[in-house]
């Protein structure tokens, strides 16, 4: 398909996770089945949804528009649906159609510096109207989802003291 993106797909390069294998099909689902999930009301508690590639706000062959346009639908879904009192989503980006950030990088760790990424944070447990300036990267979310469900910490992902905060 031309809307699918090989790199974009991290499950792709785990074995257990190889087309035909029991964990593949226990675990990973397709926009359809995500969509019809919502419907019913029934999703997993924790549910990873990258959209896919013509509408994924990548520069080069997406447009921000669509990316945007389609997230403002899955959201509208899950408000009107009964998974939406207890639902936190978090949205980032990572190339946002190459609008590419305003100030010097942050301070890098052992894998170098890198872009800001951007997230919004859309729940009815979210506090309303709020711009946290604190500085965070993708691992907040491992963190947030950790403390949430009282899960021992991976190994070698290394937090610190930052991180979403669980309700």
């Amino acid at each position: 398909s031309p809307n699918f993106v090989a790199h974009h797909q991290p499950f792709n390069y785990f074995r257990n996770f190889a087309p035909g294998t029991a964990e593949r099909e226990r675990h990973l689902r397709d926009y359809t089945e995500f969509a019809a999930g919502i419907e019913r009301g029934d999703l997993p508690q924790v549910v990873f949804y990258k959209p896919q590639g013509s509408l994924n706000e990548h520069p080069g062959y997406a447009d921000v528009l669509s990316g945007d346009e389609h997230i403002a639908e899955v959201v509208a879904k899950i408000k009107a649906s009964p998974l939406w009192a207890s639902t936190a989503i978090i949205v980032t980006y990572d190339e946002n159609g190459g609008f590419w950030d305003h100030v010097p990088p942050p301070k890098g760790d052992r894998w170098g510096p890198g872009t800001r990424i951007p997230a919004i944070i859309i729940s009815p447990l979210a506090k309303r109207r709020h711009v946290d300036h604190t500085q965070y990267d993708s691992k907040s979310i491992l963190k947030f989802i950790t403390r949430r469900f009282a899960l021992a910490p991976l190994p070698g992902v290394h937090t610190g003291d930052g991180g979403l905060r669980s309700a």
